[in-house]
């Protein structure tokens, strides 16, 4: 398995400086980069690669010694492999006939990650866990501490560093990562996920949504407030802009937190479990309304997007797929289409089987459910129908 490891860097003040520095470096090589692509492709209609761009790399290097010349070529070629990344998630976005999204220039507050590939010489790890003299070499910055909580596993292949408002933050990517099973329990579980509660079980559970950023939506808006009457370009708007993105990162954290915990005890209790195949792109689209009446509903549906990103669906469904994967269970997802509509009992489905957000009564057989219980019964049903069918092919 693939994995990733983060840590807390413990810079000194100058190699916070030299941090800064770099970070600046690779994100204006990026800005160059993609000019250099979309001048070419005006004037000649030709398109720049990345071997291209690679290639020209050690002149950039040699004209800019002080500059783009101290920093490590491997970093360097990460860059402008991200720059390919970008152009070709545009044209696979052209293709699928989404909204393309041209790639485009990154401002100070846009590129927060240097990347180098442990394989050459601009980066190394070779910290041990628990110890405090952890660290990672980094060229032109040296050797920076880590605080590194936990041993990592498996074969270092990039190692990453990301600014976080004033924090600094290593990821080592890693490769080979040993799976750690866990013993059989012989359970399977199908999980509806809402805003209520973020997560409802067939087995009737509700685990508890923590609304953690309408938790802190009153000290958001009184800094976002201040943030409004800083003067453009003053140290005091800085301080504020600080201030909005530290009360940001600390909402993020406390989602992932929960995210975690509330995946492992899904995993660790049971074999198989069950869920929605989401489209949360698309649910969390803006209302537009109709012709006769535009903008109708907008304001409730904002509301609701604003919950459900609250709720951090995206983020928890990928927690629990890696730790699924790592524990050795198995993941099913299903079409959600008709599942909190359909009786469980008889399977008769129509719109106003479901009479509120949490009552469900049949209007054919009378049974009457939790709405999110009666659902997670129909999507762990669906997953074993699936499992079946695999098992049978």
């Amino acid at each position: 398995m693939r994995r990733s490891f983060r840590f807390l860097l413990r810079p000194t003040a100058r190699q916070a400086g030299a941090l800064a520095a770099c970070l600046e470096d690779h994100r204006q090589l990026y800005n160059a980069a993609l000019e250099h692509r979309r001048t070419v492709y005006r004037a000649a209609g030709v398109t720049v690669r990345y071997g291209d761009q690679s290639a020209d790399l050690k002149e950039i290097r040699r004209a800019d010694p002080g500059g783009q010349g101290r920093w490590s070529a491997g970093s360097q070629q990460q860059t402008l492999r991200r720059v390919e990344r970008a152009f070709a998630a545009f044209f696979r976005r052209v293709k699928d006939g989404r909204c393309p999204g041209y790639p485009r220039f990154k401002g100070r507050g846009r590129f927060a990650t240097v990347e180098w590939p442990a394989r050459k010489n601009g980066a190394r790890w070779d910290s041990r866990p628990h110890e405090p003299a952890a660290r990672v070499y980094l060229l032109g910055i040296g050797h920076v501490r880590v605080h590194q909580h936990r041993a990592i596993a498996g074969t270092v292949k990039t190692i990453s560093v990301k600014r976080e408002g004033a924090r600094w933050f290593v990821i080592l990517s890693c490769d080979d990562v040993p799976a750690q099973p866990l013993p059989a329990t012989g359970a399977a579980i199908g999980v509806d996920l809402g805003v209520a509660s973020l997560v409802t079980t067939s087995r009737g559970e509700h685990l508890t949504n923590p609304r953690h950023l309408r938790s802190a939506a009153d000290r958001l808006a009184a800094a976002q407030r201040d943030l409004a009457r800083c003067e453009r370009g003053s140290n005091r708007r800085r301080g504020a802009v600080r201030r909005v993105g530290a009360l940001h990162a600390r909402v993020r954290r406390q989602r992932l937190d929960t995210a975690h915990k509330t995946a492992l005890r899904l995993v660790r209790d049971h074999d198989v479990i069950v869920h929605e195949d989401l489209r949360i792109a698309n649910m969390i689209r803006s209302a537009s309304g109709t012709i006769d009446e535009p903008g109708r509903c907008v304001a409730a549906k904002s509301g609701l997007n604003r919950s459900i990103l609250d709720a951090g669906w995206g983020v928890f469904l990928t927690v629990l797929a890696h730790k699924a994967e790592s524990a050795g269970r198995e993941l099913i997802a299903v079409n959600p289409a008709n599942t909190s509509r359909t009786c469980a009992a008889c399977g008769h489905c129509a719109s106003g089987n479901r009479v509120t957000q949490a009552e469900f009564r049949c209007r054919g057989c009378g049974h009457t459910a939790h709405a999110d219980v009666n659902a997670a019964i129909n999507i762990l049903r669906a997953g074993l129908a699936l499992r079946e069918a695999a098992e049978a092919a």
